[in-house]
């Protein structure tokens, strides 16, 4: 369904959803038949069929009035947006890749710019219909104990077919102001005083992230939705980076220039990052002007590259060159943790000394309360730092030695990390992270025959 589906197609989808389920065989994995995935951890590769999510793939109707939407679970950021914007609406919070949905991001985790005023996607849901392990459909709201669990729970305790959300008025453009700071410390500071007045040298804060491209070298990207294209008082041409221009890149390249100013119409901003999947295009040459001359626009996009990089891990591609070349065998360091701001200036002094990845990607969050399975302090100023590639370690790069020392260090700073890429804690970490006592009672009552595999499974466990 896309915008403009009807109730009765809904329910027409959820019931096809509920005879593909009961068609699964009792102990055969159960799975979602679904054509994208933003997911980087190693995945059940059973032949048999997906759960049918066809139909569940849009939005059912937007109130503009309520400012509110019902949405199909399967529905991509992108299609929600197409449907909301028009009416000058959207999202609380839209993470930064199109093809994210909304099911995933409520029962994984999502975030982006408006994270440290409006949390994550989970804390805008009403309500919210989930198919269960028992092969039952519940409605759901705050303050049910499935609902509460659910944020983080990766279908372990069945999927979301359809959420009513929350939505924000925002006009036709957004003015971007880059900010560098050379001292860590500075810049947690300066991230604490922008979450807490919303504001930074006078100016409202609608957005907030940033990207550190090496020490000493941070910048601060301070987003203000604009009703005109007005730029320090003069009319300006948004911006496109959609075409030659790369957007990380012209972070620094404003900032050096002097006024560090940008536009952009709303929708772009929204997708900014999906466009070079934040800077990892440049892997696949993308970046390079004459490969991006001849690269379809309409292929530079998160989703085609998220297919090239699993082509690469099916067929070794990558290690097999380095092998050739005689260069360390690779690890794959895909992360996205949460540290509080106090403790980011050490969380990133470490990682410039044990990792030593960047640019890396700076998102500041605050969670409205608490969710068990992902338990933030409410109300504390957390950042997420977000790091996407490979590291040369050499023959021990199989037991992920970089990965399991960000888990580490993540923890004992007080952080958390999400968990759709690899990880490695053991059982009676992972429970005390991730409250699993609470998720395996929820879970008992709710997939009763345990069908759904546990959520350690999913995360931690490889097949």
């Amino acid at each position: 369904m896309r915008p403009g589906g009807s109730w009765e197609q809904h329910e027409a989808a959820v019931a096809r959803l509920q005879a593909s389920y009961a068609a699964v065989p009792a102990g055969a994995p159960v799975r979602l038949a679904k054509k994208t995935s933003n997911l980087f951890r190693p995945r059940d590769r059973s032949e048999a069929p997906g759960l049918d999510v066809s139909g569940l793939t849009g939005v059912i109707e937007v109130d503009a009035a309520a400012r509110t939407a019902e949405v199909q679970g399967m529905c991509t950021y992108e299609d929600l947006v197409d449907a909301t914007l028009p009416h000058g609406l959207i999202p609380l919070v839209v993470p930064q890749l199109r093809t994210i949905t909304l099911g995933g991001a409520v029962t994984g985790l999502g975030i982006e710019s408006t994270s440290f005023r409006s949390g994550l996607p989970h804390e805008s849901v009403l309500e919210m219909d989930v198919f269960t392990g028992a092969g039952e459909v519940v409605t759901t709201r705050l303050g049910d104990e499935l609902f509460d669990t659910f944020p983080n729970s990766y279908g372990s305790l069945g999927y979301a077919t359809r959420l009513r959300i929350e939505l924000e008025p925002v006009p036709s453009y957004v003015v971007l102001r880059h900010v560098r700071l050379d001292d860590v410390g500075v810049l947690a500071k300066t991230v604490a005083e922008i979450v807490a007045t919303r504001t930074y040298d006078g100016t409202r804060v609608d957005g907030l992230d940033g990207v550190a491209f090496a020490p000493g070298e941070y910048y601060l990207t301070l987003a203000t939705w604009s009703d005109a294209p007005v730029v320090d008082g003069a009319t300006v041409a948004p911006s496109d980076y959609t075409g030659q221009d790369v957007y990380y890149r012209s972070v620094q390249q404003r900032a050096a220039a002097g006024s560090g100013t940008d536009l952009l119409t709303m929708y772009d901003y929204l997708w900014r990052w999906d466009t070079d999947w934040f800077w990892c295009s440049g892997a696949f040459g993308v970046q390079h002007p004459v490969v991006r001359r001849l690269w379809p626009r309409r292929w530079r996009r998160s989703d085609v590259y998220h297919k090239l990089v699993g082509l690469d891990r099916r067929l070794g591609i990558a290690d097999r060159l380095d092998r050739r070349a005689g260069r360390p065998l690779r690890e794959r360091v895909i992360q996205d943790v949460e540290v509080p701001v106090e403790r980011l200036g050490e969380f990133l002094d470490w990682f410039d000394e044990a990792v030593g990845m960047r640019p890396v990607w700076l998102c500041p969050l605050v969670s409205k309360r608490d969710w068990p399975t992902y338990p933030l302090a409410p109300g504390a100023t957390y950042v997420n730092v977000g790091f996407w590639g490979t590291v040369h370690v050499g023959p021990d790069a199989p037991n992920g030695p970089r990965n399991r020392a960000i888990e580490a260090r993540v923890h004992e700073l007080g952080g958390h990390k999400s968990l759709y890429s690899e990880a490695f804690y053991d059982p009676e970490t992972f429970d005390e992270l991730y409250d699993g006592a609470n998720l395996a009672a929820v879970k008992r009552r709710y997939d009763p025959d345990d069908r759904l595999t546990s959520l350690y499974d999913k995360a931690v466990k490889r097949r």
